[in-house]
């Protein structure tokens, strides 16, 4: 017998989308009514005829997925990974069997549990209680086996104290939690996860990372989507990069993140400047320019070791706002975050207000603190705990470089930090040691 539980043949999904034409006119409250009228009538035509409704003057065919042959083995854990609108949604939802390939066929070998929105599966007027149950009997499980995983569901989703409250009333959070726990605790020999974890809280997320790796080793199968590179090199040995809705690469997660990272990231200038048509932002603050600076004052990209990193902002405040704050975040190029770091150490959350004009936020990262190596720098403009104003991902790099013996040490440290500790050491029978020229 096969191995294979999923094998993908020619796989295709298309949607048909409208677009509306500008006709750059003025149009009057006659024009939109018998735009209603119209739209209903061809609506209703369109649904006694059986065809698909689609909105807009023109349409267009989008290829989500396209020409996409692969296959699983039983016990493998797949990571997928790509950018935005690549397709990997698409092909766990037609792999869940919650859409219909357009092309192609797939063959499916084993009982699946999706979890790919938040809520896949609940119905929202029901208890946790009940949506367990519920969850169960989509996936084909007794009642009886439900009751057997009851309790390591609840105390894996940490939710006992609401267990009898409808889900509508949960936060995404918990809503995630619970979903989370049933689809991994009711043995599917096919575990399908889509981002949809980055709800969770860190600490929960780690939870799932260690149970999916539970459920390779017992011998099901996972696919897991996810931008987290760290999560997908270590859960999955495999893994598949979808550009444009076909598979580029299909092998070691390692090579693959490696590539991904390297492709999706060009090299940046040390400085990111917004005309009025582009400025991010609203009509309260526009964000003007972000620069990294070195201890010359010049901008630049490479920067030495024990040579401090300055980020410079700079916005426009249009009318008067209250609370507004800038934000840097910096991440390795294995998209793990080093630190963050806002405004509002250095000045009050609340409570304050920025009148119009022209400001400059600045901050230094100081030398020996980065390790050597290449960083990204995202920034937001936030009124911390209301709304974000701006959020530019990625938007800078730099690199890190070792000079010499930069803190007595000649190569690379381990870790993504290396500060330069102060040490002393003290003798307890009062002996200090000789130092003699060129000898420490």
């Amino acid at each position: 017998m096969s191995d294979v539980v999923i094998r993908a043949e020619n796989l295709g999904k298309k949607y048909v989308i409208g677009h509306q034409a500008e006709t750059g006119r003025y149009v009057a409250l006659r024009d939109v009514l018998m735009q209603n009228a119209r739209g209903l009538w061809y609506k209703t035509r369109d649904l006694a005829l059986g065809k698909p409704i689609i909105q807009g003057d023109t349409q267009e065919e989008i290829w989500a997925l396209r020409d996409v042959s692969f296959e699983i083995r039983r016990g493998e854990a797949v990571g997928i990974i790509g950018r935005n609108g690549a397709g990997k949604s698409t092909l766990l939802k037609i792999l869940s069997r919650i859409t219909e390939p357009s092309a192609g066929r797939v063959t499916i070998k084993g009982r699946v549990a999706s979890l790919l929105e938040v809520g896949t599966g609940f119905h929202p007027e029901l208890t946790g209680r009940e949506n367990i149950y519920l969850n169960g009997a989509i996936l084909g499980m007794t009642r009886q086996e439900v009751k057997r995983k009851f309790d390591e569901i609840v105390a894996f989703a940490e939710v006992e104290k609401f267990l009898d409250t409808p889900v509508k009333r949960y936060s995404s959070g918990m809503y995630v939690r619970l979903a989370f726990a049933v689809a991994a605790h009711l043995e599917p020999e096919i575990l399908l996860v889509d981002e949809v974890l980055a709800v969770g809280d860190a600490q929960f997320q780690k939870k799932c990372l260690g149970k999916m790796g539970d459920v390779a080793r017992e011998g099901r199968t996972v696919l897991f989507v996810s931008h987290n590179m760290e999560a997908i090199r270590r859960l999955c040995p495999r893994a598949m990069l979808i550009a444009d809705g076909h598979i580029l690469l299909d092998g070691s997660s390692e090579a693959l993140v490696s590539a991904y990272l390297s492709g999706a990231r060009e090299r940046k200038p040390g400085i990111q400047a917004y005309d009025d048509s582009s400025a991010p932002g609203d009509n309260c603050v526009r964000l003007r320019a972000i620069r990294l600076v070195n201890e010359a004052g010049d901008v630049a990209t490479i920067f030495r070791i024990n040579e401090s990193v300055s980020v410079e902002i700079q916005f426009t405040v249009l009318r008067p706002i209250s609370n507004f704050h800038t934000h840097i975040r910096v991440i390795t190029r294995d998209e793990i975050i080093v630190f963050g770091s806002g405004s509002w150490d250095d000045e009050p959350m609340e409570n304050y207000l920025r009148l119009p004009g022209r400001y400059t936020a600045r901050c230094a990262i100081p030398g020996n603190l980065l390790n050597r190596g290449r960083y990204y720098l995202t920034v937001t403009g936030t009124i911390p705990n209301a709304r974000y104003i701006f959020v530019e991902e990625n938007v800078l790099d730099w690199e890190i470089v070792e000079v010499g013996g930069a803190g007595g040490i000649i190569g690379p440290r381990p870790g993504i930090i290396r500060p330069l500790i102060k040490w002393g050491i003290l003798s307890s029978d009062g002996n200090q040691d000789e130092i003699k020229e060129g000898v420490r």
